[in-house]
């Protein structure tokens, strides 16, 4: 009988390096070193989009960020935050510290794994939107427009004609454009609805309701439907689906028409809604400083922002600069619970700083236009 032979492979040489040098991604949870918070430093392999990842962690577990160090030139990450829980206070559950702890290091895994898989099956792709979820319940329906009185109600009656049940809608409204996430299923079966016609008639039909306006430059009107994976939507579903996903969709909603810009409707045509939100955006961009400046020694572009704080202040700051295709090298987030001041060194993907006065421009207003969204609040029944 012929003797066969093999190299022999061992089982455990694909994490040699990890074994040698330590996981990809460290975290470290302090709770002696300062008296009134909860320190989270993460080291770990550096890669576009972590930092992001990381904020929307903290933040989806609704934490409260008073101060951060931000450092990933070169091929390494290391971030510090200074966090309290929602009630000021600082981490002392254990459930919690394990959650962070498990979230930051899963989240580092899975989007290894699947931006190789992008890359395998689509290696043209130069999308920079985050990880997808299961749609399994539910179809989500993308709409953006110009907003006006009583939009939001047109819009769900329109639902109700074409016999969706809504189960959940989020939709932000700034300088009159209009964003809305709703997801929904057939009002029969209850289960998601994925009939090529019948999503084609529904697209339509809310079409011609965002187009129902009087102002003639309204023509960044778009519907969309994402029931699946291969679509590309960001956010979840169901009870599992992250917050912080569904408002970064809203942010890029928002960017695509433009809502940093001055709003191309008349004042007098705006409604109460509107009129509101633009007086409370007037208010806050008199508090709200964007700068930039350059860096020429090392060639980065330094953004400097001063504002009210808030809450999730720093995530809609880096998602504008993530969804822009900026990669944040350093960065610096001090808060005195009034006020917050914001740093960054920046260069745009390819390596470049921001050399023309219009592209400076652009980040600023785009950066004032992320923090003014959320100034006022309001929901319509």
């Amino acid at each position: 009988m012929q003797k066969v032979c093999w190299p022999y492979f061992d089982p455990d040489f694909d994490n040699l390096g990890e074994r040698i040098y330590g996981p990809p991604c460290r975290v470290y949870i302090d709770n002696d070193s300062i008296k009134d918070c909860t320190v989270v430093k993460v080291n770990s392999e550096n890669k576009q989009g972590l930092l992001l990842e990381v904020v929307q962690i903290l933040t989806d577990m609704n934490l409260i960020i008073t101060k951060s160090y931000i450092s990933s030139d070169g091929g390494w990450f290391m971030d510090v935050f200074h966090v309290k829980d929602e009630y000021g206070n600082k981490l002392t559950d254990k459930s919690v510290i394990n959650h962070i702890k498990h979230a930051i290091g899963t989240s580092r895994r899975e989007s290894d794994f699947i931006k190789a898989s992008e890359a395998h099956n689509n290696p043209n792709n130069n999308s920079l939107e985050p990880p997808l979820s299961d749609h399994g319940e539910h179809t989500a329906i993308e709409m953006t427009g110009t907003d006006r009185p009583g939009l939001f109600s047109e819009i769900f009656a329109a639902f109700a004609d074409l016999h969706c049940n809504v189960m959940e809608a989020h939709a932000w409204s700034h300088n009159a454009r209009l964003a809305c996430i709703a997801y929904v299923s057939d009002d029969n079966t209850h289960t998601p609805i994925d009939d090529p016609s019948r999503l084609a008639s529904i697209e339509d039909h809310l079409s011609t309701v965002i187009r129902a306006t009087s102002d003639p430059a309204s023509n960044s009107t778009h519907v969309g439907h994402k029931e699946n994976e291969t679509d590309g939507f960001l956010a979840g579903q169901g009870k599992g689906c992250m917050n912080s996903n569904v408002e970064r969709r809203l942010h890029q909603l928002m960017l695509s028409v433009r809502d940093f810009d001055e709003p191309f409707c008349e004042p007098s045509s705006l409604s109460l809604l509107s009129s509101k939100l633009e007086y409370c955006d007037q208010k806050e961009r008199k508090t709200t400083i964007v700068s930039i400046g350059n860096c020429e020694e090392r060639g980065y572009s330094i953004v400097t922002v001063k504002s009210k704080d808030r809450r999730r202040l720093m995530f809609d700051t880096i998602c504008t600069l993530v969804d822009m295709q900026y990669v944040i090298f350093h960065a610096a987030l001090r808060s005195d619970g009034a006020d917050a001041f914001q740093e960054y060194f920046i260069r745009h993907i390819d390596g470049r700083a921001l050399n023309t006065e219009g592209e400076k421009e652009r980040v600023i207003k785009c950066l004032e236009a992320a923090i003014e969204r959320r100034v006022c609040e309001t929901e319509e029944n």
